[in-house]
């Protein structure tokens, strides 16, 4: 994979020009995208900036976020060929911060649930994930060292653990959604896939401009981490299992205390209550869509809003309420604890190409707003990922945690037989 930070690294002290770090990207889109398939489109001679942090750095963006001077297309034949006036806000800070967004990057018709044709770059045969498909997929196969996604559900964490690479879904709202596709306004969040956790940690604080989301120098100590199973989501392959207590071990080792936690009730009723916030939002937000072109529309969204319509304004509001009273009680879990740990995904990448994986070890956070970090376990096999969550609005922690779990898990401490 390319290291944002090595490539940075490398820039800073001469070693490689801009225009030379863009190459080492396109070589590798040309060697790997034949049979990944992680790419809608992308630019053959970009405008290489040569000042800015993110200078050199090629970016891939998920194809439901505008970009001037290339196709959005939604992974939709009702957007093929589409092309905004404008970028989106968070591409023009790309942009502004030296970077080049180089390529698109597939995606599940506008975000949701219907599988791409990309493949996973640690097996072919199997899903990279979804809906931030291409974008999982190209960080994973070294293509880019940075690249853009969302979530709704589980469409960050879940293919980063699918594909072994590091990201963050940040607090809601950090970063700007505009300029981007709307599946539920209450749920949408711009996150981040790179090779590490000093990767997405550094992407994150220049995008954000918080140069205290970067990470230290030295591991944070006695760290009180709550394991957290999410038994009301049903159990994880044993595979997942043994990814989870190999990082538990990994913290423990490095001075961490890691208790079991159990969440209440009412946090367990806010997981049931995902679905109907995204359902009834998404109804709303791709309205146009259902009414004009809805035998255009994927199989399983037009099924997903089709179901949609006989949902209640009441039902939703209930739903809402319940997911403020889950956030309340969420701030006295924190107050004992400073992260959580828990699963990024059921198990393994699911075979073949008709499904994209359950996010249901995901969507909880989701609906909380909080970051959430992937940890690449390594083991023998397919990639796995172990999930770190934080409070709201203290990514800087949640991306600490992670990376202290990743260094040990690196090192050895605890890791997957």
């Amino acid at each position: 994979m390319l290291s944002l930070v090595d490539l940075r690294t490398r820039l800073s002290a001469g070693d490689l020009s801009p225009e030379g770090a863009i190459r080492l990207a396109q070589e590798a889109i040309a060697a790997r995208e034949p049979e990944v398939g992680a790419l809608v489109c992308r630019h053959d001679a970009p405008l290489v900036a040569t000042r800015g942090p993110l200078a050199g750095i090629a970016v891939g963006v998920k194809d439901i976020i505008d970009t001037a001077d290339l196709p959005t297309q939604m992974g939709s034949t009702i957007y093929a060929g589409w092309r905004p006036r404008a970028d989106a806000a968070i591409v023009s800070r790309l942009r502004a911060l030296g970077a080049v967004p180089l390529a698109k990057m597939t995606t599940c018709a506008f975000a949701s649930v219907d599988p791409t044709a990309t493949r996973n770059p640690h097996n072919l045969a199997r899903t990279p994930g979804g809906s931030s498909a291409g974008s999982a997929a190209a960080v994973a196969a070294g293509m880019v060292p940075l690249a853009l996604g969302t979530q709704t559900g589980g469409s960050v964490i879940r293919p980063a653990a699918f594909c072994g690479v590091a990201a963050i879904k940040p607090s809601f709202r950090l970063l700007p959604m505009v300029g981007i596709k709307t599946f539920s306004w209450a749920l949408d969040t711009l996150g981040l896939f790179g090779a590490g956790i000093r990767d997405v940690a550094g992407a994150l604080a220049l995008l954000a401009d918080r140069p205290g989301i970067d990470l230290p120098e030295e591991s944070p100590t006695g760290m009180r981490i709550g394991l957290v199973l999410q038994d009301f989501a049903g159990e994880a392959d044993p595979e997942a299992v043994e990814a989870l207590q190999a990082a538990r071990r990994a913290a423990e080792a490095l001075g961490a205390v890691v208790t079991d936690l159990g969440l209440p009730e009412a946090i367990a009723e806010a997981w049931r209550c995902h679905p109907i916030v995204q359902d009834y939002e998404a109804r709303q937000a791709l309205a146009w869509e259902y009414a004009a072109h809805r035998d255009a529309l994927t199989p399983l969204l037009r099924a997903q809003l089709d179901a949609a319509q006989g949902l209640t304004a009441e039902g939703y509001d209930a739903a809402r309420r319940q997911a403020h009273q889950a956030r309340r009680m969420l701030k006295d879990v924190f107050s004992e604890h400073d992260a959580l740990l828990t699963f990024s995904a059921p198990g393994y990448a699911p075979a073949g190409l008709a499904s994209t994986g359950s996010p249901r070890f995901n969507r909880l956070w989701t609906l909380m707003g909080v970051p959430c970090v992937n940890v690449p376990v390594p083991g023998p096999g397919l990639p796995l990922g172990v999930q770190v969550i934080a409070r709201f609005g203290d990514d800087g922690r949640a991306l600490a945690v992670a990376a202290m779990i990743e260094r040990g898990l690196r090192a050895g401490v605890g890791s997957v037989s």
